[in-house]
């Protein structure tokens, strides 16, 4: 197959439609038939604001968690605009 690897990083307190986003990211995967995505809990990280996040400190709110998609081309565009 030849394809694409979809993947977005947020927080754990990040919500969407009074859902966690990385939720909502992988329910709307399954919805758009996307074969596959995973929901991976980072340990650490840090954004374009340099902030450090961990799952170490006092709130795990701001967990960094990353969603992933292997996605076909048609899939792709379908996933970017819906999000758009």
């Amino acid at each position: 197959m030849n394809g694409y690897q979809l993947t977005f990083f947020t927080q754990q307190d990040r919500h969407h439609l009074r859902q966690p986003l990385a939720q909502w990211l992988v329910e709307e995967a399954r919805r758009q038939g996307i074969s596959g995505a995973t929901l991976i809990a980072g340990a650490m990280g840090f954004g374009h604001d340099r902030t450090i996040r961990s799952s170490r400190f006092f709130e795990l709110a701001e967990q960094p968690v990353e969603v992933t998609m292997a996605v076909s081309g048609e899939e792709a565009d379908r996933m970017l605009a819906r999000l758009k």
